[in-house]
Parts: structure tokens; C-alpha cells; sequence
């Protein structure tokens, strides 16, 4: 069982494995400080994703490099919408995502996908059926981080279909560490979502 999920790793570096499993922890850190509406949820990510840039250009998964590039980009963003206060309250609190938010997130879905199609043609990664997977999930990602740093609850069944395509997709590419950790992700995910629905009808009932 053992050599069935970890074989993959025999011909990496240490220091990758090792980066790797700070990188997940980091991850899972951060996920549940965002379940908790806890705005550690950014600094901690940022470790999580720095790394992931690193170790995913070194072994030349362009897509996913990029989500985690992005990751790094909006989590810096998230973190300064999550610190605003408007007459002493939060400006940014836990809502639902209105129309025109919808509209926006309709086209940074699109857009993203489009440029994904770009990229993997230039670097000609369409040549295995995970590069369109990845194009999906990428858009995916792209609006659950973007819902995420405006506190909208509809982030978290981004992240719940997202994080369960990546699953299988992960340990296909050979990173069981990473896929375990999405299988955390997609259980913290749906009671993220969950408790941030029951903290915004608390709020709401005030």
C-alpha cells in the first residue's frame, strides 16, 4: 500500500518532499483559519504557496503554478480587504454574493480559462488530458480566491469542487501529499460553508 501511494517520490529530492509536506501543512493552517473566519488565513497561505510556486515551475506544471501563483497575488489582496473597517466595523463581513458580484465572477472565470488555453499552448501542455482538467479547475480557483477575499459565502463551493477534482488529479501526477491534503480541503471546505451560512443568519438576526 505504502510503495502504491508513495513510489512516485523515490526519484525526488529530499528537500522537495520535505518542502512539500511544509507546504500542506501550511495549506490545511490556512484553510482552517479561513473556515473560522480568521484572517491568519492569509499569512499562512502565503507559506503554503510561495512554496508551491517554486516546487511546481521546478517540475513544470505551468497550471498549477499559476493557481498558486495567483493563490500568493490575491492572498496578499484578501488580507488588506479583511484589515479595512468602516466606521469601526468590519467594511468586508461574511454576505452572499450579489448579482453583479456574480457577473464578475462569471468573467474572471472565462477569462482565466482563456488565458490558461493561451499559456498551455505556448508552452504546448495540451498533451495529456490533466492539462484540461487543470484549465478547468484553474477558473475555479480563480473565482473561489477572489469570493474568499470579499467574504462571500459562495467561495467555499468553489473550493468544494475544486479541491475534489484535485484529489484524484494530484495523486495522478504523483503528489500523494498534496491529494491527501485535498481531501482535508474538500471536508473543511463544506463545514466552511456551513459556518460561515450559520454565522452570517446569526448576524443577520441581531
Amino acid at each position: 500500500m505504502l510503495e502504491f501511494l508513495f513510489a512516485q517520490y523515490k526519484g525526488y529530492e529530499t528537500i522537495d518532499i520535505v518542502l512539500e509536506i511544509i507546504a500542506v501543512v501550511f495549506g490545511l493552517i490556512s484553510v482552517l483559519c479561513a473556515k473560522k473566519n480568521n484572517i491568519w488565513v492569509y499569512p499562512t497561505g502565503l507559506i503554503s504557496t510561495i512554496i508551491y510556486v517554486y516546487l511546481l515551475l521546478k517540475w513544470g506544471l505551468i497550471g498549477d503554478m499559476l493557481i498558486n501563483g495567483y493563490y500568493t497575488i490575491m492572498s496578499v489582496y484578501g488580507w488588506y480587504m479583511w484589515t479595512r473597517k468602516k466606521e469601526g466595523a468590519v467594511e468586508y463581513p461574511i454576505s452572499w454574493t450579489t448579482k453583479k458580484e456574480g457577473r464578475i465572477a462569471a468573467v474572471i472565470f472565462s477569462i482565466t480559462i482563456l488565458f490558461v488555453i493561451l499559456v498551455y499552448h505556448w508552452f504546448e501542455k495540451f498533451n495529456d488530458w490533466t492539462a484540461y482538467v487543470d484549465t478547468f479547475t484553474t477558473g475555479i480557483f480563480f473565482v473561489g480566491m477572489w469570493l474568499m477575499a470579499k467574504r462571500k459565502i459562495e467561495n467555499w463551493l468553489f473550493w468544494i469542487v475544486g479541491d475534489a477534482i484535485s484529489v484524484p488529479l494530484y495523486f495522478y501526477k504523483g503528489f500523494t501529499f498534496s491529494s491527501f491534503q485535498f481531501i482535508i480541503f474538500t471536508f473543511i471546505a463544506v463545514l466552511g460553508y456551513i459556518e460561515w451560512k450559520r454565522n452570517l443568519q446569526k448576524a443577520i438576526s441581531l
